[in-house]
């Protein structure tokens, strides 16, 4: 059984510094390439709502393995754990508060004709765009560290 729940433990981890990998440095810059922006950023604010799900699910089972794991070995992981509900958090974050404010500014600058109007939701976007890139690299970051800790019990 423990083997197991070890097993779900680095699938969880897998899937999620992969995806983050993927979407970050391959999948999105490939989608803005190929498409007329407007349209990429229509396919990757579908793709996001998954994102997000994917990174809620693998954060919550890599934490909930992980204590199991601790309670079997009676060795406390704390800076793992610590890291891993810091991503975890991020994530949720990333995904409840900026996705939101993200697609509530997308959602104005559709409907409004103002061309000021317009370019101040674009630059608000933007920012926005850019706290969400900077929780997205935080993730992948402490990821990156939680796989060299764990690496270093194998």
């Amino acid at each position: 059984m423990l083997a197991f729940v070890k097993f779900c433990h680095l699938a969880a981890l897998v899937v999620w510094l992969g995806m983050i990998v993927f979407f970050s440095f391959f999948a999105a810059p490939s989608i803005f390439k190929v498409l007329p922006r407007e349209d990429a950023g229509e396919v990757v604010g579908d793709i996001f709502p998954k994102y997000w799900m994917i990174s809620y699910i693998t954060g919550i089972v890599s934490v909930v393995t992980l204590v199991i794991i601790s309670v079997a070995a009676k060795e406390f992981a704390f800076a793992r754990f610590i890291l891993l509900v810091a991503m975890t958090i991020l994530s949720f974050y990333s995904g409840l508060v900026v996705g939101k404010d993200a697609r509530r500014i997308k959602g104005r600058m559709k409907e409004t004709e103002d061309p000021l109007e317009k370019e101040k939701l674009r630059r608000t976007f933007k920012k926005v765009h850019a706290r969400s890139s900077v929780l997205n690299m935080a993730v992948l970051v402490l990821g990156v560290l939680v796989v060299y800790l764990t690496a270093l019990k194998l």
